[in-house]
C-alpha cells in the first residue's frame, strides 16, 4: 500500500509532516506542503508559528506569571515530598532501590512540623501563635498557683482585704474527746476552706478552739473568737474584712467570690431595720430625744460605708457561726466591750449562748452599736439543714435550697441530737455533685453509665 492512497488530514492531499510528503524522500522539514497552490510556502514548527504570532496562543509553560493564585500553588507543589518508588525504576540495581527514597518516619518531627509551617501563610501563622497565646495564659493564670497570687491584688481581684478565721477544735470539748467522726469532720472543714481561699486569693487563719484555761481564772469557751478577731486585724494590716466560720460550716459554692456574692452590691443586700425579720422582738428605732437623728432612724445614717458589722438572723436571734467585722475604730471599741470581763462575770450564768447573747445585749441596749451593724438574709452566708429550727417545719428564709445553690451551709446544733458527720458528708458529696466540670461529667454521666449497661457494675471514676 502506497502512502499516496492513504487518507491525508490536509486537505488536497499530503501530511502535514514534511518528511511523509509523497516524492519528499527527506527527513528534513526544508521546505512545506504547498496545499494545491501554486506559491510554494516553507512548512513551520509549532514553537515557531507561536512566536510569529506574537503571542496570540497559550503557551505550555511560562514563569512570566506573578499572580496570587500562581505563586502559592508553586510554593505548595515545590514544598510536597517526592516520592521514588521502586514501580517507577524497573532496571535499577536490586541494592540501589531503597537509596534515596522519602520516607516519613525517617524525618524529625521539629522538621515536620517546620514543613508544615512553611506552607502555612503569614495570616494563619498569626492566629495561631494568638491561639496559642490565650491558651498559655488560661492555664497559667486559671490552673496554676499563680490563680492565688493575681486575684490577692487590689487591680485585679483584691482578695487580700478579706481574712476567713475558720474554728477548729484541735483538743477536743469540755466533755471529750475527738473521735474519727470529729477528725473527719474536722479534716473535710478545713479542706473546704483551704480550696476556697486558693481559688480567690483570700486568707485563711486556722484557730484552736479547744478548751483550755489561757485567761487567769476563767474558762471562757468560745468566747475566745473576740480575742482571735483582734489578733487577726494585727496580724494582717491590709485586711478590710474578717470572716469568722464556726468548723461546723461548708462552703457550697465555692464558685461564688466574696465579691461578687456580696461586697460588691453591698447596699442591695444588707437591711439595717431589724424590724424586717425580728425574731427576738427588738423595739427598733429608739426614741430617746437625747439621741442623733442617725440614732433615732430605722436605717442608720443611710451610708452603707458605715456598717462594720454584717451577720444573719435564725429563728432565735443572732447567728455567730457566720458574720463579718470590718477594720475600723468602732469595731476596735465595739471588742473591747465585747470581750469585758465585768459583763462575762455578771451575765455569763444567764447567757446561756454566751458571746451571741452578749453581742444581743450591746445591740439592745447601746445606740451606738446599732448605727453601724447591718444583717444579711441567713440564706446568703449561713444556711440551715432541715433538722436546725424545725419546730415549725421547713423556712424558706433560713432552710438550704438546692435549687437555688445557696452559697454556705451550717450544721449549727448538730452535736445535739443530730449526726455532725452524716450532715457534713452528705453536704460535701452534694457541693461536688452540683459543681462538677466538664470532664467530670462526661466520666459519670457518659463512660460510667455505659460501663453500668455492659458490665452491670457500677464504677467511680
Amino acid at each position: 500500500m502506497s502512502l499516496s492512497r492513504s487518507p491525508s488530514p490536509v486537505p488536497g492531499g499530503g501530511w502535514a509532516s514534511p518528511g511523509l510528503n509523497i516524492g519528499s524522500g527527506r527527513s528534513s522539514p526544508t521546505r512545506g506542503y504547498t496545499g494545491g497552490s501554486s506559491s510554494a510556502t516553507p512548512v513551520m514548527w509549532e514553537s515557531s508559528r507561536l512566536k510569529k504570532a506574537g503571542g496570540s496562543g497559550y503557551p505550555s509553560f511560562s514563569t512570566q506569571n506573578s499572580g496570587f493564585l500562581s505563586k502559592h500553588m508553586r510554593k505548595i507543589s515545590s514544598s510536597l515530598p517526592r516520592f521514588n518508588s521502586a514501580g517507577s525504576s524497573p532496571y535499577a540495581e536490586k541494592e540501589k532501590l531503597g537509596r534515596g527514597r522519602w520516607s516519613a518516619q525517617n524525618v524529625p518531627l521539629l522538621g515536620r512540623l517546620r514543613a508544615i509551617m512553611g506552607r502555612m501563610g503569614r495570616k494563619m501563622k498569626i492566629r495561631i501563635l494568638l491561639l496559642f497565646m490565650l491558651l498559655f495564659c488560661i492555664i497559667i493564670f486559671y490552673n496554676t498557683p499563680l490563680v492565688y497570687h493575681w486575684r490577692r491584688t487590689s487591680w485585679l481581684g483584691g482578695g487580700q482585704k478579706f481574712v476567713i478565721i475558720l474554728a477548729a477544735n484541735i483538743g477536743g470539748g469540755v466533755m471529750e474527746w475527738k473521735g474519727a467522726r470529729e477528725w473527719a469532720i474536722e479534716r473535710d472543714s478545713v479542706r473546704n476552706k483551704k480550696k476556697y481561699v486558693g481559688r480567690w486569693g483570700y486568707d485563711l487563719e486556722i484557730v484552736d478552739m479547744s478548751t483550755k484555761k489561757r485567761y487567769a481564772h476563767e474558762w471562757r469557751e468560745s468566747w475566745e473568737k473576740v480575742d482571735f478577731i483582734r489578733t487577726a486585724l494585727r496580724k494582717y494590716p491590709k485586711a478590710e474584712w474578717i470572716w469568722w466560720l464556726d468548723l461546723n460550716t461548708f462552703i457550697m459554692e465555692p464558685s461564688y467570690s466574696l465579691q461578687d456574692h456580696i461586697f460588691n452590691h453591698l447596699e442591695k443586700h444588707v437591711y439595717r431595720d431589724i424590724n424586717e425579720y425580728n425574731p427576738l422582738n427588738i423595739t427598733h428605732p429608739l426614741t430617746d430625744e437625747y439621741l442623733d437623728p442617725a440614732s433615732r432612724s430605722p436605717e442608720g445614717d443611710g451610708n452603707i460605708n458605715s456598717v462594720n458589722l454584717i451577720l444573719p438572723q435564725d429563728c432565735s436571734g443572732f447567728n455567730l457561726g457566720s458574720f463579718f467585722v470590718r477594720r475600723s475604730p468602732w469595731t476596735d471599741r465595739l471588742l473591747d466591750v465585747w470581750w469585758d470581763p465585768v459583763a462575762y462575770e455578771q451575765k455569763h450564768m444567764e447567757w446561756e449562748h454566751k458571746e451571741q447573747d452578749a453581742l444581743e445585749q450591746l445591740y439592745t441596749t447601746q445606740p451606738w452599736i446599732r448605727k453601724h451593724t447591718g444583717f444579711l438574709p441567713q440564706r446568703m452566708i449561713n444556711s440551715f439543714p432541715t433538722g436546725a429550727c424545725s419546730e415549725n417545719g421547713n423556712d424558706t428564709r433560713i432552710h438550704y435550697d438546692q435549687k437555688d445553690r445557696d452559697f454556705l451551709v451550717n450544721m449549727a446544733g448538730c452535736e445535739w441530737g443530730r449526726d455532725c458527720w452524716g450532715e457534713m458528708y452528705n453536704f460535701r458529696e452534694l457541693s461536688y455533685w452540683l459543681n462538677r466540670n466538664p470532664w467530670e461529667l462526661f466520666k459519670e454521666e457518659f463512660v460510667a453509665v455505659i460501663w453500668f449497661k455492659l458490665t452491670g457494675q457500677k464504677v467511680k471514676l
